[in-house]
């Protein structure tokens, strides 16, 4: 048996998301306590293969992602891996049956970080469809326990909610991810004149998005709703404060949320779910 060995890999995955996530970390808290190791495995896995990509520059980042690629899949199949983030998340696809062809696309959209590529609107929705929505359909395999009725309801909703906090992740970070990694996410936008007409076209994509997964959050269990809404809240607060600043404006600096209103958003995400006016 492989018990401690499994604790000591859930431990390290929520050690990651602590590090990285103040936001997520708040939000798993809020998820029912069944639920949060798994969320943790999940966010511990997307991190790693994030920080190949975005942060490793000292380093041969394809024969790393390479690396992994083959160790997750490797790890899916034996049910085991001395990687314990990788050990973690091979035991959430394996116990909550999660469709293997999500990680492919997820996998798929980091090499494409890799290889600089120029975003047509096709490969806009690739990239959106890997990076973000098949992690947000990951979450939802773990949060419907197994309901593929449930699951199938909310599959839209879901993919919806992971591609707007995709995108406003693309707005707060604009600024490094041109200048310091060279990528222009935005097809048939020139980062270099971003204008502020552009951005309010991204940003009605944006609140669209918001608007349609409020929708399927409301339909969560129990078990879950809390901690999503509680993500979602996080991130229309983030929205609304790049949607005040110029295209300029967010070029030069990075938007932030304080960790006192990422607190205070939580006091009134909390009080909202208890009175069921989500």
């Amino acid at each position: 048996m492989k018990t401690i060995f499994d604790k000591v890999s859930a431990e390290c995955s929520k050690i990651v998301t602590k590090n990285y996530s103040t936001s997520f970390s708040l939000g798993i808290q809020f998820l029912g306590e069944k639920l949060r190791n798994p969320i943790y495995a999940i966010y511990g896995f997307v991190r790693l293969a994030d920080e190949i990509v975005d942060s490793f520059h000292d380093y041969d980042k394809v024969t790393l992602l390479t690396k992994f690629k083959r160790d997750c899949y490797e790890a899916i199949n034996d049910r085991i891996s001395l990687n314990p983030v990788l050990n973690a998340f091979q035991e959430v696809v394996n116990t909550y049956e999660i469709d293997v062809e999500l990680i492919d696309l997820f996998l798929q959209s980091m090499e494409m970080d890799l290889q600089k590529e120029v975003y047509t609107p096709e490969k806009y929705e690739q990239y959106i469809l890997g990076s973000a929505q098949v992690v947000g359909l990951m979450c939802l395999h773990v949060f419907t326990e197994g309901n593929k009725t449930t699951y199938e309801r909310l599959k839209e909703s879901a993919m919806k909610l992971g591609s707007a906090f995709q995108k406003v992740n693309f707005l707060r970070d604009v600024n490094a991810d041109f200048y310091v990694l060279s990528r222009t996410y935005f097809p048939n936008v020139d980062l270099s004149v971003f204008t502020t007409s552009e951005k309010t076209i991204i940003e009605k994509e944006i609140s669209a998005e918001f608007d349609a997964a409020l929708n399927g959050i409301r339909q969560l269990p129990a078990s879950s709703r809390k901690g999503v809404y509680l993500a979602y809240i996080y991130y229309r607060r983030l929205f609304d404060k790049i949607r005040k600043k110029t295209a300029t404006q967010i070029m030069a600096e990075r938007v932030r949320i304080s960790n006192v209103q990422k607190f205070t958003l939580m006091f009134g995400s909390v009080l909202r779910s208890r009175y069921n006016r989500i």
